[in-house]
């Protein structure tokens, strides 16, 4: 976009609960140039100005962990939630083989839309495509590319179909990972399912890939009873451990659905950087294990939520609120609301940073312009500015706008250069033809 992007008399977001009102915010080549009362900034000629009247202007959020495409194929109803976590799993793995990448790229197009217009300006995702690893990425970077949200995609390779498959679906993945190490939006990571679906030679194998490329790593973390009990009957260690001296734990690492994690091992996964995506809403729904590692997890310093590919970070939001009540009652969370805006916004922050290797998270000068405008107006104290519960109307409210690296992806609640409802057909048409394959009707 030419000139610089201009948002009018709004009310700046900070982390800590204070609202500044009657601000200018000036983005310009996808960072935030300026940030000061409104009557100091005029519109110059060739600005594109948003006449915010009020509205609160916040960091865009960040998916630390979904499966937009997989999240799609199979929806959480009853009958799959009620199956044991092997059935689960061999249920996904039989639909994800019969994926194709124009499949995936239909899926994609149509998640990243459903994220954009929830206020998500990056998503770290999972993708299983098993039967053509490098063709399901590039689908998804192209479809990240036409909607304009980033994207860090890798690939949930497993050791289930054989050494030689895993071995070539994990060098596909480090293939994609080298195409696209300085894109603006689209990045790579290497990827692996889980401790109890990978042998020690497939995650050697990712480790030397991680160590050639310094890039990061996508898995789940000991995501149920059977990932600990397996991994331990099978290499004598427990999950944390086993992938800890596989150098695969550290800055690198992005771990979701810690399920079975002791306390001692979520203090070593905060010695070591690896940064946990909760997803406390559809752990309750998955397995019983996870609510007391939640409570472990959700007071390390590098922390996010997660969708899990299902539902809204403002349902996770709600459903980690839920959890972390009982701990702030009995006094091991001294300050609830602290830690729920480190969830939401400044753990997720650091990871953009990290991924992107510039400052993000807050309207700040400096930072990438990754913004969304909310249909809501904070009433805030006029002395401290502090306004009470101010994430809980962020996430109740309506997003207006969602502007991605400077760029304007949504306006006024609808995508700009895309047709939500053509991209839902799309992707239905796409679903029904998966299902056919799979013959689930039957």
């Amino acid at each position: 976009m030419e000139g610089r992007l201009l948002l009018k008399n709004c009310a700046v977001f900070r982390a800590d609960g204070r609202v500044r009102h009657g601000m200018a915010v000036v983005v310009e080549e996808g960072i935030i140039r300026r940030v000061a009362p409104d009557a100091e900034v005029p519109v110059l000629p060739g600005d594109w100005e948003v006449a915010c009247r009020g509205r609160l202007v916040a960091p865009g959020l960040v998916d630390c962990h979904s499966h937009l495409v997989n999240g799609q194929l199979l929806p959480p109803n009853g009958d799959f939630l009620l199956r044991q976590p092997r059935s689960r799993l061999e249920r996904m793995r039989g639909v994800a083989n019969l994926l194709t990448a124009e499949d995936v790229e239909i899926l994609t197009r149509f998640a990243a839309a459903r994220a954009l217009l929830d206020g998500v300006s990056l998503v770290v995702d999972h993708l299983s495509c098993p039967t053509d690893v490098a063709g399901g990425l590039e689908a998804q970077a192209r479809a990240a590319n036409a909607l304009g949200i980033r994207l860090v995609a890798s690939h949930s390779t497993h050791s289930l179909d054989g050494a030689s498959v895993a071995d070539s679906q994990a060098d596909a993945n480090a293939d994609f990972v080298r195409r696209y190490r300085e894109h603006p939006r689209v990045r790579g990571a290497l990827g692996f399912h889980a401790s109890y679906t990978c042998e020690d030679s497939l995650l050697s194998r990712i480790a030397g890939h991680r160590q050639e490329l310094n890039a990061s790593v996508v898995f789940h973390l000991a995501e149920n009873e059977d990932d600990l009990s397996t991994t331990y009957a099978t290499h004598g260690r427990r999950v944390v451990p086993r992938l800890d001296a596989l150098g695969l734990l550290g800055p690198h690492a992005i771990a979701g659905y810690p399920r079975a994690v002791e306390r001692s091992e979520a203090e070593r996964l905060a010695a070591s950087g690896t940064f946990i995506a909760l997803t406390p809403r559809a752990t309750r729904s998955m397995d019983r294990a996870a609510e007391s590692a939640d409570g472990a997890l959700s007071s390390l310093h590098l922390v996010g939520l997660g969708t899990g590919g299902h539902g809204t970070l403002q349902e996770e939001l709600a459903g980690a609120l839920v959890s972390m009540l009982s701990l702030a009652r009995s006094g091991r969370m001294p300050d609830l609301d602290d830690s729920l805006a480190h969830l939401f916004v400044s753990g997720p922050a650091e990871l953009c940073t990290r991924l992107y290797g510039k400052p993000s998270g807050g309207v700040d000068e400096g930072s990438v312009a990754d913004l969304v405008v909310y249909d809501a107006i904070p009433a805030a104290d006029p002395e401290t500015g502090y306004s009470p519960f101010l994430l809980g109307q962020l996430v109740a409210a309506r997003v207006a706008w969602t502007i991605v690296d400077g760029r304007v992806c949504v306006r006024e609640g609808q995508l700009l250069g895309s047709d939500y409802v053509d991209l839902a057909r799309d992707a239905a048409s796409a679903l029904a033809r998966v299902w056919s394959r799979a013959r689930l009707g039957s």
